[in-house]
């Protein structure tokens, strides 16, 4: 994948310009034309816009999918700390637990509530 690094954009920017006096808005308008200034590219032949140099290939672990239709406990939550009114409490039909009015996993077992 590739990934802009625009914190190191902005620290080569800033370490050759000094803008202490510029507004925000001009700041940032010229940092605009800074990246998008052409220059030579670093892989050789022909020029790039300044951005280009900035971009490098990453690769990335896979985000972990969270399912909403499923929950395994973790044993973190436990049927003591159930919230809400206790007394207008369910049953788990898996394992008999008492499981609260807003719940939609049993935290003992994990089945649908």
């Amino acid at each position: 994948m590739r990934v802009f690094d625009g914190g190191r954009a902005a620290d080569d920017y800033m370490s050759a310009h000094t803008l202490a006096f510029s507004t925000p808005e001009l700041t940032l308008k010229r940092f605009a034309f800074w990246l998008a200034d052409m220059v030579p590219d670093p892989a050789g032949g022909g020029t790039v816009p300044r951005i280009d140099t900035f971009v490098d290939e990453k690769d990335f672990e896979p985000a972990r999918i969270v399912d909403d239709d499923r929950y395994t406990p973790s044993g973190a939550v436990r049927a003591s700390s159930m919230y809400g009114d206790p007394a207008a409490a369910r049953f788990c039909a898996e394992c008999g637990s008492k499981v609260s009015q807003g719940a939609k996993f049993c935290a003992e077992c994990g089945t649908a509530a």
